[in-house]
């Protein structure tokens, strides 16, 4: 039996996928044969439809899965339609897309079955059977209708192997990170936000009789340990390790336990998520202790409004700044995920996104325009507002260089003069320089055209500024890793490239 995955991801950032990692590993397992096609141009690999035909005769795959992010979506249809001209083979879309629209997925005719939910047991399932059929998680086509088998329970993530670094070619991916490296500890969050798939998949879970609060599941500490020691000494070139789970440092206890290990196996800093409600000075020095670089907090919004009835974020400016203070003070770099063009957003509404940065400045912030995913209370907020462009949506592939909301003129004219130039808004807002202020000033003042004809000017009179800042030592934020990331220019440290 030869199983073939392909990932799709194309003009987005060099991305590990976890499903991949562990389903393969578990598959290897039980002695099934595994195989990856990772499409991204950053890695040598550009959506070439001849080079993967090319790729998928040579390995003859008995079975072809997919892991589909929304923005990938027409990209694996695309790749998936052009095999099913070549290879008479089933096909299954699994991972984030199929499970937050599983019939509207299921619905294209080059998709075979689909896997909703966790897919390590349902694929080993669906193989050994060699039947759709009652393998819970897997949905399929009958009778001209469609078959959503039940979910099984969560998956005891403890139980696993190992995941599956080699499949992903590893060493290439660090050397094309600089060295920085993805892991996870955890599945799942204890929040609900609106615009996450976590709330869809414990709604998903719940209505087939599994507890919500079984949804977070920890590796154990030795599990971790023993991972990071084998990846240091496989390996070469991890500068920095990034932990990708929602909330890293929620289980106090379980971090305590962690951190004391990790500073006794390797001085690597690490890099982790956090939230403002949950975050106190004795999490702050645990971090700092073991070698923490970055923490990191979802913000969404500076907007209170917005965060409480648009995305669910329950948690005031007041805790927000709490946050990064304890941070700053325990010597921990800060980051500050933003959004702007959010449903309801008003000019005000941003405004108070900029102001927030302003007054808080974190050590650096990343910013990112809305993105409805389907399946998502976000999604059905943005859709009852009727400021959804459906078209620009269907071909839009990340949520860093345009938006599909409409939510009127002035705003709209807002969200991309902000998301252009967000480093001089909050530098501006934050009274670093006046040069900063008058320049936000002017972007402000600008109507439509004199926009899009003063934009190249503007930046550039940002890149003047941002020079002057830089000879007289004076701390300010400039876009630097990648377009839509500002950084305090003090920040010294080159060996965190995210």
């Amino acid at each position: 039996m030869k199983v073939l995955f392909i990932y799709p991801n194309i003009n987005a950032q060099i991305g590990f996928n976890y499903g991949i990692s562990y389903i393969s590993g578990f598959l290897k397992k039980h002695g099934i044969e595994v195989h990856l096609l990772n499409i991204n141009e950053k890695l040598g690999y550009p959506l070439d439809l001849e080079r993967i035909k090319k790729d998928i005769l040579v390995i003859r795959p008995d079975i072809i899965g997919f892991s589909v992010l929304t923005n990938q979506y027409k990209y694996a249809l695309e790749i998936a339609g052009n095999i099913k001209g070549y290879l008479n083979v089933p096909v299954i879309f699994g991972g984030i897309h199929p499970t937050m629209d599983p019939l509207g997925t299921l619905s294209e005719k080059c998709v075979d079955y689909i896997c909703v939910g966790e897919g390590e047991e349902a694929f080993l399932e669906l193989l050994q059977k060699g039947d759709p059929r009652g393998v819970r998680n897997i949905g399929r086509k009958e009778g001209g209708g469609t078959v959503l088998e039940p979910l099984r329970p969560y998956t005891d993530i403890t139980k696993l192997p190992f995941k599956d670094y080699e499949i992903f070619d590893f060493q290439r991916m660090i050397d094309a990170k600089d060295g920085w490296v993805g892991l996870t500890a955890s599945r799942g969050c204890p929040f609900r936000c609106t615009y996450c798939l976590n709330h869809k998949i414990m709604g998903l879970y719940k209505d087939h009789g599994h507890l919500p609060r079984q949804y977070l599941r920890r590796h154990t500490v030795d599990e971790m340990i023993y991972e990071i020691e084998h990846l240091v000494s496989r390996y070469k070139g991890i500068r920095m390790f990034i932990f990708d789970d929602d909330i890293f440092t929620f289980d106090k206890k379980w971090l305590r336990e962690f951190t004391e290990q990790y500073k006794r196996i390797t001085d690597i800093g690490f890099v982790c998520n956090a939230h403002a409600r949950v975050f106190d000075e004795e999490t702050a020095e645990s971090l700092k202790k073991a070698g923490c670089r970055i923490v990191k907090f979802g913000l969404e919004s500076g907007s209170d409004r917005i965060r409480r009835d648009v995305l669910h974020r329950y948690m005031s400016n007041k805790d927000i700044a709490h946050a990064f203070d304890v941070a700053d003070k325990a010597g921990l770099h800060t980051s500050a995920f933003v959004m702007v063009g959010l449903p309801h957003e008003t000019r005000a509404d941003i405004m108070e996104t900029v102001e927030l940065l302003a007054r808080i400045q974190p050590g650096r912030f990343r910013w990112s325009l809305f993105f409805p995913f389907v399946g998502t209370k976000a999604y059905s907020i943005a859709e009852r507002s009727g400021q959804i462009d459906f078209e620009k949506m269907r071909h839009l592939d990340n949520f860093t260089d345009e938006t599909c909301m409409v939510l009127g003129d002035g705003v709209d004219l807002l969200v991309d003069k902000v998301k252009t130039m967000f480093c001089t808004f909050v530098n501006g807002y934050a009274n670093i320089d006046k040069k900063y202020s008058e320049l936000v000033k002017l972007v402000e003042e600008a109507d439509e055209k004199t926009w899009q004809q003063e934009k190249d000017r503007f930046l550039k009179r940002e890149d003047e500024i941002n020079k002057e800042a830089d000879e007289k030592g004076k701390a300010h934020y400039a876009v630097k890793y990648n377009p839509f990331m500002g950084v305090r220019s003090d920040w010294e440290d080159d060996s965190i490239p995210a």
